[in-house]
């Protein structure tokens, strides 16, 4: 079955890190550009990270830059998001996405309401940063 499978969500107190993970399963992740997006209860979709097929190129949204860090591992068929100096807006069901196209990718994390054109979604793993 082809699944991208995230993990690594739980809680977190303002200050603290986690490292979410992202592994594809049923299919080469190396063939794919791969983003991080999130969804908090009453908000719009936000994508905040991705990572181009041969970690050349990564993209961040401004929300997350300087906190947050891409990185595969295509040998594991995982990627990586590392969260550090978590703040409590940063609470939110986080999900990992696939595409062949590094532009379209990036343009969809740019402007979320596009996300039916990329081709695989994980489930999500839920994040909460609360004291």
């Amino acid at each position: 079955q082809v699944q991208l499978v995230e993990s690594g969500g739980g809680l977190v107190q303002p200050g603290g890190s986690l490292r979410l993970s992202c592994e594809a399963r049923g299919f080469q992740m190396d063939e794919y550009a791969i983003g991080w997006f999130r969804q908090a209860p009453g908000n719009e979709r936000e994508g905040i990270s991705c990572i181009s097929h041969s970690d050349g190129d990564t993209y961040y949204a401004d929300s997350v830059k300087g906190r947050f860090t891409i990185s595969r591992d295509n040998a594991k068929d995982t990627v990586y998001l590392q969260m550090d100096n978590l703040k409590p807006e940063d609470t939110a069901t986080y999900y990992c996405a696939a595409d062949l196209s590094w532009g379209t990718l990036v343009r969809v994390a740019k402007t979320p309401t596009l996300s039916r054109y990329l081709e695989k979604w994980g489930q999500g793993t839920l994040v909460v940063v609360n004291s």
